[in-house]
């Protein structure tokens, strides 16, 4: 598959908090960087999506069952946790979308509240490779919606890493993309 100039990568939430040793980690979720960092050069632009959440958010349980709107404190605004993954290299000319970021709103799709759909349709892109944390949530949100809103998308499933509770859920949110018509691919077969 031939990068175009008029293609976008979307790295989705690799922040510390869902990396090891994070607040909410994904299991291997720090094995998405390298795979990321080797496809950053290939894009003329990149979108890196965060969590950055107010410390009092909807989604944050002091009994967390690791379910929507159920879960432990994480990726609060300036903190470490909400930091990006110390080894993700994140361009300067890089596009930073902040999201969840109303105490009172979830929102798991970069494009939910974001400046992104804007953002990429002034830069004249057509088609989104999405890759990051979580698959089975705002992965998958974020590549559902872009093409909810006439985009291209392309899910990089070796650049991403699922929660995968329940069992089976990773599994499910990739055939849900793929039928909403998003392409699954993986890095190897960018060129």
């Amino acid at each position: 598959m031939k990068i175009e100039p008029t293609d976008a990568l979307i790295v989705v939430d690799v922040q510390n908090d869902f990396c090891r040793g994070g607040a909410l980690a994904v299991e291997a979720g720090d094995e998405v960087v390298p795979v990321i960092n080797g496809v950053i050069p290939r894009f003329l632009y990149a979108a890196f999506t965060r969590d950055w959440h107010p410390h009092d958010h909807c989604s944050f349980s002091d009994d967390p069952q690791w379910v929507d709107k159920s879960w432990p404190r994480h990726c609060v605004q300036n903190t470490r946790g909400a930091e990006f993954h110390p080894g993700l290299q994140v361009p300067a000319k890089s596009l930073i979308i902040s999201k969840g970021n109303q105490t009172h709103r979830e929102a798991y799709s970069g494009f939910q509240g974001t400046p992104l759909d804007a953002e990429l349709r002034a830069r004249h892109v057509n088609r989104i490779f999405v890759g990051g944390l979580a698959t089975d949530y705002c992965v998958k949100t974020t590549a559902l919606d872009g093409a909810r809103n006439g985009f291209q998308v392309v899910l990089l499933e070796d650049a991403c890493r699922g929660v995968d509770r329940p069992a089976g859920s990773v599994a499910k949110a990739v055939a849900e993309m793929n039928q909403a018509g998003v392409t699954v691919t993986t890095t190897g077969d960018l060129s």
